[in-house]
């Protein structure tokens, strides 16, 4: 069945230092654009699926390198607004070994959180729509910022268009302001019916304490969350175990009301860039689920599109469907 997701959030220039050097050690910087909404439009297109992406953006050279680089990967950027002042940024300090990867923000007073929700008509926006697609960052930038995502989850309801909605909790971000993140994301939470998020995002929202550990506290976390939102059908999560910045143990799942798929753990080491590790995660879920996959093909497909996106640079998974089947038969040789 054709289907037409929207994505809304802000548009991103990230801006890291090579060879995993730390940013006042370089003397210059790599500029990549991002964006978690952005990420899994772009990994969807590529997919072959018709994504079409809502966001502000400056009306200025970085504006423009966003807009050009979602369009050339396929992505309909006609409801991308254009507008006056800045870019949000952020930087990335990539770890090695036993040292961290590090994100700073630079964000405040961007044109998308400046943007105020007259400004989209969602009537509009979401005309032919099948699926709006949002995260948790979107209203962690701000008052402002949490009632756009709050209208386009509303329109989206009255619509009769489903939601999905990935946690993405940035603590950072949530603590520039007077906010109450509980409040407003269990508010979006409850507009979606696939909610990308593990246990600790539940375990936000309810302000309940899951006791048990491994599968059975993800299943408890789970039958918690069904219980406290009747439109959720689905919630896929990862769980990783890192080895070494450049080595990590991951496993997807794949919970619904009545029964969850786990797969196993896949090592996934010589890692080049995990950011945008988890958008890939939400667009091959997302993926199988158009693609009229059940549960264990959604969790199978999620994990495989998030081990691929950590030996890509960039934000953003560019692989399409033969890459995935060749990650599945564990193909290590030159495809020629």
């Amino acid at each position: 069945m054709h289907s037409r997701i929207v994505f809304f959030g802000e548009l991103l220039v990230r801006l890291s230092a090579p060879e995993r050097a730390l940013i006042m050690q370089s003397r210059q910087l790599n500029l990549n654009i991002g964006g978690a909404e952005a990420n899994v439009a772009v990994a969807l297109a590529s997919l072959g699926h018709e994504t079409a992406m809502v966001s502000v953006i400056p009306n200025n050279a970085l504006g423009r390198a966003a807009l050009s680089q979602l369009r050339s990967n396929g992505v309909d950027c006609r409801s991308v607004i254009q507008s006056r002042g800045r870019m949000g940024l952020y930087f990335l300090e990539q770890g090695a070994g036993a040292r961290a990867t590090e994100i700073i923000y630079d964000r405040q007073g961007s044109c998308f959180a400046n943007a105020r929700v007259e400004d989209f008509d969602w009537d509009q926006l979401l005309s032919g729509a099948t699926r709006l697609h949002l995260s948790g960052i979107t209203p962690a930038l701000g008052l402002p910022s949490a009632a756009l995502a709050i209208s386009a989850a509303k329109a989206a309801k009255r619509l009769g268009v489903p939601v999905s909605f990935d946690g993405n909790y940035r603590a950072s971000l949530w603590a520039e302001w007077e906010s109450d993140p509980k409040t407003i994301l269990y508010e979006l939470i409850s507009y979606a019916d696939i909610l990308f998020g593990n246990y600790r995002d539940i375990s936000l929202v309810l302000g309940k304490h899951f006791s048990t550990e491994g599968a059975e506290r993800r299943r408890e976390a789970a039958n918690a969350a069904f219980e406290a939102f009747p439109a959720l059908n689905f919630i896929a999560s990862t769980s990783r175990h890192i080895v070494s910045t450049d080595c990590h143990h991951i496993a997807a799942r794949v919970d619904t009301r009545t029964h969850f798929a786990q797969t196993d753990d896949m090592i996934v080491d010589a890692i080049v860039d995990r950011i945008g590790a988890g958008d890939a995660f939400a667009a091959g879920v997302l993926h199988a689920m158009l693609n009229g996959g059940n549960s264990d093909d959604m969790a199978q497909m999620g994990l495989a599109l998030t081990c691929l996106k950590h030996t890509l640079p960039g934000d953003a998974s560019l692989f399409r469907q033969a890459d995935i089947d060749a990650f599945k038969t564990g193909s290590m040789d030159v495809q020629r």
